[in-house]
């Protein structure tokens, strides 16, 4: 027993449980990872940093935190994980040491249209609960509350066995939901213009239908004139109520046509289907000018928006209904919620108080509950997901996060440092993705990943401490401490772009004149109003391409070549010089390998077991047939074209009998916004959020309009590429452009010409313009927060 005693103290300093301290990765090869060997100290912040594509995303969320997943995901039945998404294994040889990952990304909350901020985050549930039990009058459930639920109503027979018997009697069923009947819970109705769809003085037989590839020799025109609903010789102006409401609304029918089975739907549902679910940016300019035409968003007149039923609107707590609790800004909600006495709710209110507040912790009090998530930016949605971590009793797990600074002011940044220290210093381990210094700065480890981007990266360059790092050469070292200088002349404005009353959103009867011809920067706190001011005041009419960080609608068939139409020219310039046609090169289309159908993997789903993507055999993951990939131009079979980065296509469509000046001037703007690591055949499902912006910029640059709105442009750049582009504003600006962007970057500001400074703060303590002039006025002035913390950034004075 006194054996046992005496070695207590030892055993205790060297117990086995206290060793696996460490998340051991090796041999990772997830995408551009070149056989990666790192060690993680756990509770500790690491900061992975590196140029955009050298790895961080496959190592930290396609290796790391997707093998968690996967490991948790299997400790349920076999049953729960039917329902669950299905997680491959990653490429790695070993991963010791892993924790529970929680991820917090930068993708988009759904863009669903009837998902909101309260509905994202379980506030708009609790606020149901609430106004169901506390609302006078009284109207039913939490479903009479919500904007999901319609009203239903059905009467009839129900037959009723007891003691051996059967009885019809008679029963009515009543749900009350919330949703507005008229506007369906969307909140706006869309109203369509019927003279731009269609030319009643003719028939259909005639050309009536004005919808592009809606003509009479077309396969619509023989569905609408073999259909059957109506005279297709008969001009429109003489159907009857009945005909008119068969050609525009008709619900899905089976029809038969020329013996081919078919399903005939109205003109507009089909339109709504075809054209309206589409991408703005993908569409094709007649289609575009067409929707421009003949659609109009116009706010529901039944529930002004709300989204809400009429009794939903008129049960109200202290003369507040759910509609105004929702539209309210959230801090303002917050104290609402906290000035409510209700005893009989306290666990719910105590609840919903913790939601609210940790809106406002986070930076986020501006928003209001009724706000599309789709509408929300690539940081107020990663912002977003993290409010369900905050306050969470969970210790030793492993947070990953993906540039949770984006978005952010300089300002708010230092929060947001403040909040990753305080999750570790619970005992979390943090792995976070990050290009800002002053994140970089507050790490514990560093692993520094490249050399380059792509096919160059995929290495661990430095593994170390911030000081380290520093002093290591790398490229992330080097620039670490990159500061701009301001600009010693600035360009002479060519004209002005009036903004008059500006009151959307937070604006509070802004007037404002932007110059024109020149770099225009827009300034403020997250939640200032920059947004409301450039996208939602600016005057239609204006020439002006706007480009954000939205997703770009596409699935995992499209890519960099296919969004920017690139493919186009190459195929056509394959076709020319082999003598066949140009639909043999597109992989979703004749050219097809005709087993894995153009995917160049095949799925097998194994039910709840992950799903296996193997390798096409047939055409070895190239996608095409045999024959096409027999097809050369200059040397190169279609599949080596598309496997090529944006760099090597470049080079080899400039000259030779590979030259084709159409693609390699799309391809010059790929390399001039910084996207020449991407090769053209990468799925567009796994670029960026700041990838995707960039490449929307390349494919608009070549339009004709006037004036360049951009939506935080360095978002996901390394320090080393900021530089570059702000060589492409410049360009851009020189060659007579005016380019307006919104930035949190310091870098950026500095380089303006023109800088509007939005504020003092955010929601309804901002929308005004608290500054206009030069970068060197903010400088001298250090009137608003921007301007303090763009004078400590270039250095100027204390």
């Amino acid at each position: 027993m006194s054996k046992v005693t005496g070695t207590d103290p030892q055993s205790a300093a060297l117990h086995v449980a206290d060793s696996h301290d460490l998340i051991r990765v090796q041999g990772a090869r997830e995408n551009n990872l070149k056989d990666v060997s790192v060690e993680i100290p756990k509770r500790r912040l690491t900061v992975f940093t590196g140029v955009s594509g050298s790895g961080k995303s496959s190592l930290v969320f396609g290796t790391i935190a997707a093998e968690s997943q996967r490991m948790i995901n299997e400790t349920y039945s076999a049953f729960v994980q039917g329902f669950m998404p299905t997680l491959a294994r990653p490429e790695v040889d070993v991963l010791d040491g892993l924790t529970t990952a929680i991820i917090v990304d930068q993708e988009r909350l759904g863009a669903n249209p009837r998902s909101t901020v309260g509905t994202a985050t379980d506030a708009n549930a609790m606020l149901r609960i609430l106004f169901s039990r506390l609302g006078e009058p009284h109207i039913g459930s939490p479903n009479a509350y919500s904007f999901n639920v319609p009203s239903v109503k059905a009467s009839g027979a129900i037959t009723v066995e007891r003691g051996g018997k059967s009885k019809a009697e008679k029963a009515t069923f009543t749900r009350l939901g919330g949703m507005c009947p008229r506007c369906e819970g969307m909140g706006n109705v869309t109203d369509f213009d019927l003279s731009a769809l269609y030319d009643e003085s003719k028939s259909l037989n005639e050309g009536a239908l004005t919808v592009p590839g809606y003509s009479v020799d077309g396969w619509y025109g023989r569905i609408f004139g073999g259909c059957g609903f109506f005279d297709p010789d008969k001009p429109i102006r003489r159907f009857t109520k009945r005909e008119l409401h068969d050609l525009l609304y008709k619900e899905p029918t089976k029809i038969k046509v020329d013996n081919i089975n078919l399903t005939y739907e109205g003109l507009i549902p089909k339109i709504q289907k075809s054209f309206l679910s589409k991408d703005v940016d993908a569409m094709q300019p007649h289609i575009r000018a067409f929707v421009e035409r003949a659609v109009t968003f116009t706010v529901c007149p039944d529930c002004d928006g709300t989204r809400l039923s009429e009794a939903a609107r008129s049960s109200r707590i202290g003369g507040i209904n759910i509609a105004d609790a929702c539209a309210m800004q959230i801090s303002d909600l917050a104290a609402w919620v906290r000035d409510l006495a209700a005893p009989s709710v306290a666990p719910l209110l105590g609840k919903l108080q913790h939601t609210l507040d940790s809106f406002v912790e986070i930076g986020l009090g501006y928003l209001s509950l009724d706000r599309p998530s789709g509408t929300l930016s690539g940081g107020e949605a990663q912002r977003t997901k993290l409010i369900r971590h905050l306050g969470s009793a969970l210790t030793d797990v492993t947070y990953v996060f993906d540039e949770p600074t984006i978005g952010l002011h300089p300002h708010d940044i230092q929060r947001m440092n403040d909040l990753l220290l305080r999750l570790r210093d619970k005992g979390n381990t943090v792995l976070v993705v990050e290009h800002k210094p002053e994140t970089i700065v507050i790490a514990d480890h560093v692993v520094d990943l490249g050399p380059g981007a792509g096919a160059a990266g995929g290495a661990v360059c430095f593994e170390g401490t911030v000081e380290g790092l520093r002093a290591s050469g790398t490229l992330t070292g080097r620039h670490l401490d990159d500061r701009a200088s301001l600009k010693e002349t600035v360009r002479t404005p060519t004209g002005k772009l009036e903004i008059r009353g500006a009151t959307t959103h937070n604006l509070r009867d802004v007037d404002v004149d932007i110059p024109l011809g020149v770099l225009v920067v827009l300034t403020g706190v997250a939640g200032s109003g920059k947004s409301s001011l450039v996208h939602g005041s600016i005057p239609a009419g204006a020439g002006v391409v706007s480009i954000d960080q939205g997703a770009i609608r596409g699935s995992r068939r499209s890519n960099p070549a296919t969004y920017t139409g690139l493919l186009d020219p190459i195929r056509k310039a394959f076709a020319k010089a082999n003598g066949v046609k140009p639909a043999l090169f597109s992989a979703n289309s004749e050219g097809a390998c005709p087993a894995c159908n153009g995917a160049g993997v095949i799925y097998t789903d194994l039910a709840m077991m992950a799903g296996v993507a193997t390798t096409c055999e047939e055409c070895e993951g190239k996608r095409f047939q045999a024959e096409v990939l027999g097809y050369h131009l200059a040397g190169r079979d279609i599949s080596e074209v598309l496997a090529m980065s944006v760099t090597e296509a470049e080079e080899f469509f400039a000259a030779g009998e590979s030259r084709i000046p159409a693609a390699h001037t799309i391809l010059r703007r790929l390399a001039d916004v910084g996207l020449g690591y991407v090769s053209l055949g990468q799925p567009l499902t796994t670029l960026s959020g700041g990838e995707r912006q960039r490449l929307k910029l390349a494919t608009h640059m070549g339009e004709k309009g006037g004036v360049y709105v951009l939506d935080e442009p360095t978002t996901g750049l390394h320090l080393a590429d900021v530089e570059q582009l702000l060589g492409l504003l410049d360009r851009l600006v020189d060659s007579g452009k005016s380019v307006i962007v919104i930035e949190h970057h310091q870098a950026v500001m500095a380089h303006a010409d023109w800088i509007i400074d939005l504020g003092p703060g955010a929601g309804h303590d901002g929308g005004r313009i608290v500054f206009e002039g030069t970068p060197a006025d903010l400088v001298a002035a250090r009137s608003t927060l921007t301007g303090k913390h763009l004078a400590a950034y270039v250095g100027s004075g204390d």
